[in-house]
């Protein structure tokens, strides 16, 4: 059965625009059932089953069976939590089944710098349902989650269009969109915004990206790496387009997931927002990669600062911002890797948050007649865009390859 799985040929999600073909046809019904006011949910888990399959048969074999132990595994600690939380509310329990929750994706992301080798629990899309799983246990601790049983949470877990790039959704906004069924006025907005975003995406990833990613970003490394082991202007020329691919990249596959939501008649939330017109650090993680900045910030900065306002543990609250800033950042440093290169992407924008804070008391205390013009927001955006450029060359690793061969 293994055997013939893997021989089968893989389909990658959003992949080609044969899939989108096959895709679109197979939700038709469910976009028919929307308009007259039915969810037809045994349908769409079969559709998704079928996409699923189809995503991580072939070469990805493996993976699949990753993903059937790993939704399993969180599906089971999910559940004893909501019933252990209604009854019982230990702080214990909760750190221990967050921790549990977030070890599978602690292995995969240590493995490779421990061992040298990918770990064999990995697959395509395990940070996305991590965070999924992890934030619903916190959500079932602050009580924000009501009710809650297995089919459901497997249904948000697996989710088809997410999957494999986000964006991260909650639990709790997931199943409240799901459980109510749009008006027929409401799903033909969303079916025409969603129209809308699978274009702008096609444009994104298809052709713009294409001329990034296949044309100029590859013969900018080319030049770089032509230079010897050392900085020269093919470099920044290499950090200017890596920025453009992984956004066009990255914003197409996630405009992708939000249009064919809507197709489903879920309101996934958005991922980008125009993040290179950000005038400060701080609203560029409100712009850029959302759903994970988002998570970020409410489940990891704002419970510490919490955590540590409530036990008194700085007696400066600027200090403790700035605490709970580089905390936030170097986490999501390591989340992407453990290598150099994404520990000190992280430390950079950490420090750009704290630097950024500061900036903004000393303007409110002693800058107080400096007045905001479009002078003065245009150098906001080309000094912030330029910052992000920098630290998106430490994020490529490409000057790992520069200065290291790689190693």
């Amino acid at each position: 059965m293994v055997n013939w799985i893997s021989s089968l040929p893989n389909m990658s999600a959003y992949g080609t625009p044969t899939y989108f073909i096959y895709l679109l046809i197979a939700i038709l019904p469910l976009g028919i059932g929307l308009y007259f006011g039915k969810r037809f949910s045994w349908y769409e888990a079969l559709i998704s089953l079928v996409f699923l399959f189809l995503m991580f048969d072939g070469s990805n074999t493996t993976q699949m069976l990753s993903l059937i132990v790993y939704v399993i595994y969180q599906t089971c600690l999910v559940m004893w939590y909501y019933h252990y939380r209604q009854q019982k509310n230990a702080s214990g329990v909760f750190y221990l089944l967050v921790f549990l929750s977030l070890l599978p994706i602690i292995i995969v992301k240590f493995t490779p710098a421990m061992v040298g080798h990918n770990s064999l629990l990995g697959f395509l899309g395990i940070s996305y349902l991590t965070f999924r799983a992890a934030g619903t246990i916190i959500e079932t601790r602050d009580g924000a989650v009501k009710e809650l049983n297995w089919w459901k949470f497997i249904r948000f877990m697996v989710f088809m269009p997410t999957i494999t790039s986000g964006p991260i959704d909650r639990y709790r906004r997931f199943s409240k969109d799901y459980r109510q069924v749009p008006s027929r006025e409401k799903y033909l907005q969303l079916v025409e915004k969603g129209i809308k975003y699978l274009f702008i995406g096609f444009l994104y990833k298809f052709i713009i990206d294409y001329f990034f990613a296949q044309r100029w970003l590859p013969f900018a490394e080319r030049m770089a790496l032509s230079q010897g082991h050392h900085l020269s202007w093919w470099v920044v020329a290499v950090a200017y387009l890596y920025s453009c691919d992984l956004y066009f990249d990255f914003a197409g596959y996630s405009l992708f997931a939000v249009a064919i939501s809507y197709f489903m008649g879920v309101e996934t939330p958005m991922n980008f927002n125009l993040p290179f017109l950000s005038k400060n650090i701080k609203e560029f993680w409100n712009r850029w990669h959302m759903s994970l900045s988002f998570w970020f910030r409410d489940y990891i900065f704002m419970r510490f600062v919490f955590t540590a306002t409530k036990k008194h543990w700085f007696k400066n609250r600027n200090v403790l911002s700035s605490v709970a800033y580089m905390i936030n950042m170097i986490t999501m440093g390591f989340w992407h890797g453990v290598t150099w290169y994404y520990i000190l992407y992280g430390c950079l924008h950490g420090l750009a948050l704290v630097v950024d804070d500061a900036w903004l008391r000393y303007k409110r205390k002693n800058l107080k007649g400096l007045k905001s013009t479009a002078l003065t927001q245009n150098v906001a955006r080309f000094i912030t865009f330029n910052f992000v450029v920098f630290s998106f060359l430490i994020f490529s690793g490409f000057l790992n390859t520069l200065f290291f061969g790689g190693h």
